[in-house]
């Protein structure tokens, strides 16, 4: 079952979340995903297998430029993650699939993503399921 999340699910998307990102607190996650529950541009689903959570994906609506697109806004997939022993079940295209159906419902022709350069697990998820490689590009930072 893949439901899309309301505010109690806050904590489950952040236990999941942290897995994923894990240079932020559940905290910091579970106050994020409050924010993003309550906002029309964003939404969440959660992947359930019997009552158990196990996975949950991200997506938001982008009015800035996205790379390789035309158009405004755009679909975006902020983040995607299955459970390790629950992978390879089809559950993430599953949850990708709610993802663009919001995203259509919200208007949008077009659906974007990003990964790190040297994510290959990421990169073979998302041209497996549709994306084409738009840019690559390397960022540059420094403290003033």
């Amino acid at each position: 079952m893949i439901k899309e999340a309301t505010q109690a699910d806050a904590l489950s998307l952040a236990e999941l979340a942290i897995k994923l990102w894990s240079s932020h607190t559940n905290s910091e996650l579970q106050s994020g995903f409050l924010d993003l529950i309550s906002s029309d541009d964003a939404v969440c689903f959660i992947k359930y297998v019997g009552n158990k959570a196990v996975g949950f994906a991200q997506c938001q609506l982008r009015n800035d430029y996205v790379e390789g697109t035309d158009s405004s806004p755009v679909g975006y997939l902020e983040g995607i993650f299955i459970e390790e022993e629950y992978r390879h079940s089809g559950y993430a295209k599953e949850l990708l699939s709610k993802c663009e159906k919001w995203a259509k419902e919200k208007h949008c022709t077009e659906f974007a993503s990003d990964c790190e350069i040297d994510n290959i697990v990421s990169l073979k998820f998302h041209m497996a399921m549709g994306f084409d490689e738009a840019n690559r590009i390397i960022c540059f930072r420094k403290t003033l």
